[in-house]
């Protein structure tokens, strides 16, 4: 079976089983639990083929993170405009941060990748001092053959500390790294919040490219994407498209290379990826919820 379909089966599923609920920004059809696993190995790079999926947007994102940026400014200069109505000012005002300047966003995912509960400077969307490296403390752990079969390789993003100082508490919650036979490197991520038509293609993807770069980085092979997805749900505006994308079958997912090795994580670029062979169907339009 196509690993794909594997989403197409509970996009079906939830429209046809999904609870009906009400919740913060809209009507939603909804079940709790389930899971996900996709291969990396060889290059395989698990995006989406039944509706075009814009993988460099969501690599652009990542790559945000990792450097721990909160400013959405730099990346609507990328042409990314995924965090827009939550940078806006009429947003960031319901959320209470009224001393935001509009676009600075709060200890959000990547500041808490790279400088958990660091005091934050919101006047200019940095850490007032550091806090803990996550990804780095993971990295370095990952290079040392004497620790990177831990089992204690976790990076989180959720903060109770400083949920009410982010423009959105973060969906990804928490993602751990597992290394079996010496370099074969997984990573499990668990999803609190999964907004199935938009956000989980993203998350798929955004997760198994950064498998994938963090076993460049650290000389090893990426193995496995394993997804656990707490409520996962479909707005009402959704439905429509989402069964619509059933109809289409899925082709091979593409290979991704990484043609460059950088020094610090923080360095790679999207022109440092190559995605070979992503043949995929047109693109479904679907409108995001804030």
């Amino acid at each position: 079976m196509h690993e794909e379909n594997q989403y197409l089966e509970l996009i079906s599923k939830i429209s046809k089983e999904g609870f009906k609920e009400t919740g913060r920004n809209g009507n939603t059809l909804s079940l709790f639990g389930a899971s996900m696993r996709f291969s990396l190995q060889n290059g395989m790079m698990p995006i989406f083929t039944t509706k075009q999926v814009a993988w460099k947007t969501c690599l652009k994102e990542l790559l945000w993170f990792i450097r721990g940026d909160t400013d959405n400014h730099l990346l609507q200069k990328e042409n990314v405009h995924i965090w827009d109505g939550n940078a806006s000012r009429d947003f960031l005002d319901s959320r209470g941060l009224v001393d935001y300047p509009e676009g600075v966003l709060g200890p959000i995912y990547g500041y808490q990748w790279r400088n958990y509960n660091a005091p934050y400077d919101y006047e200019n969307g940095k850490p007032k001092n550091n806090g803990f490296d996550q990804l780095q403390s993971i990295i370095d752990q990952l290079k040392n053959p004497e620790t990177r079969n831990s089992r204690r390789l976790i990076m989180t993003a959720w903060n109770p500390l400083q949920l009410d100082e982010m423009a959105l508490p973060p969906c990804h919650v928490m993602c751990q790294f597992n290394v079996h036979e010496g370099n074969k490197l997984s990573c499990a991520l668990f999803q609190r919040s999964c907004d199935m038509a938009l956000g989980v293609p993203f998350n798929v993807a955004s997760y198994s490219f950064l498998t994938h770069l963090i076993a460049k980085h650290c000389g090893l092979e990426a193995n496995e994407f394993v997804y656990f997805m707490g409520n996962c749900h479909l707005y009402e505006e959704h439905v429509t498209p989402v069964l619509k994308q059933l109809t289409n079958e899925p082709y091979a997912f593409p290979i991704v290379s990484i043609n460059n090795l950088r020094k610090n994580i923080d360095d790679y670029e999207v022109n440092d990826f190559e995605l070979i062979n992503y043949q995929h169907h047109k693109k479904i339009k679907i409108e995001m919820i804030v």
